[in-house]
């Protein structure tokens, strides 16, 4: 496909990949439906009247070489359906869309993918369940693929980048801006460390209620497996699922508490069947045929006998000092130094609000 004609397709954002193949029935290819373009094709298409008054509009103000100089400041590129390039996992959806837009190394597609998708409204179990996960699947060198949402979404990109993984972040907006702003750093971030960010959508969509489940299918697309990291009630989290679930990938839930209201998607689907429920990440490296490396062990050398007789008391649930005073019969001042000294040894965490845990 001529870049010029997949410039122009792509801005017009009309295309699904079922418009795509009667364009090609009637037409032989895009370039030759190009000349039709307009209002009486747009709705031979199936376009709604809303739909085709916007299209025309966009067909008039199009300017292709604006366009790519646009793309090519911002370091975007693009590439369509029919591109050796083009991920083939997502190639086998019922629905792939047309055009992607990019930024960064497309080449990791190559390499085994996982989703990793959640709640907005990350919790502090959520973080710690993020954190068991994430690290794992880059040592086992997968790619992790997530939204960018606040939440679980940004902080599985941050560990990835963290544990010296590859991470893809798929927008469900247009590439012009990152949404929300505060992601935007770590967006850039994703880049510098051979990552990738990618979205169907014309460089100026703003993303609405419409974009995001558009977004979804294609994270689950591109995924052998789907893992819910945290989700309550009604998560778009459950609509990646249930889209990896249609095109037969592997779909699997963390449980939480039975009274905590974060996990109520987790629980519903799990349930229900339609997930498989995880506690470790070897669990869902095991499932979708991946042979991970073995994990590290960890040698721990103790300075003194506080610090063996401290990290003794911790437990993977979190404690606060006063309980881990009373656990060890050790001064607080005393527990405080020596559990700041067990972090910078990678075996004690501060989860937050002054609770511990070992690692």
């Amino acid at each position: 496909m001529e870049a010029s004609t997949a410039l122009l397709w792509s801005w017009l954002g009309i295309l699904t990949k079922k418009r795509y193949d009667a364009l090609l029935e009637q037409y032989g290819a895009l370039e030759k439906a190009t000349e039709y373009l307009g209002e009486e094709l747009f709705k031979a298409l199936g376009c709604r009247d809303e739909t085709v008054m916007k299209a025309v509009s966009r067909l008039e103000e199009f300017d292709v070489d604006r366009y790519q100089a646009e793309l090519t400041k911002r370091d975007l590129a693009i590439i369509s359906i029919d591109d050796d390039s083009y991920p083939a996992l997502l190639k086998e959806i019922g629905d792939p869309p047309v055009f992607l837009m990019y930024r960064g190394d497309l080449s990791i597609l190559s390499s085994p993918c996982i989703g990793l998708v959640g709640t907005r409204e990350m919790s502090e179990y959520g973080r710690r369940v993020t954190e068991h996960f994430v690290p794992r699947f880059a040592e086992a060198q997968m790619v992790t693929v997530s939204g960018l949402a606040q939440g679980i979404d940004a902080h599985v990109a941050e560990e990835t980048l963290r544990s010296g993984g590859k991470t893809v972040a798929v927008l469900g907006h247009g590439l012009a801006q990152i949404y929300p702003k505060s992601n935007a750093a770590l967006a850039e971030s994703i880049i510098a460390s051979g990552g990738l960010i990618m979205s169907e959508f014309p460089l100026d969509t703003i993303p609405d209620k419409h974009t995001f489940p558009a977004r979804n299918r294609i994270i689950a697309g591109l995924c052998l497996g789907t893992v819910v990291l945290e989700a309550g009630e009604g998560s778009g989290a459950l609509i990646t699922a249930d889209l990896a679930l249609d095109y037969a990938r592997e779909v699997f839930a963390v449980p939480g508490q039975i009274f905590d209201l974060n996990y109520a998607g987790c629980h519903d689907i799990l349930s229900r069947g339609l997930a498989k429920l995880v506690t470790d990440p070897d669990q869902v490296l095991r499932e979708i045929g991946i042979v991970a490396s073995e994990k590290k062990d960890i040698h721990i050398v103790f300075e003194t006998n506080e610090e063996e007789q401290l990290f003794g008391a911790l437990t993977t649930m979190p404690q606060d000092v006063s309980g881990i005073v009373t656990k060890c019969g050790l001064q607080a001042a005393a527990i405080n130094a020596t559990l700041t000294l067990l972090e910078l040894k990678g075996v004690a965490k501060n989860v937050g609000n002054g609770r511990w845990v070992r690692i």
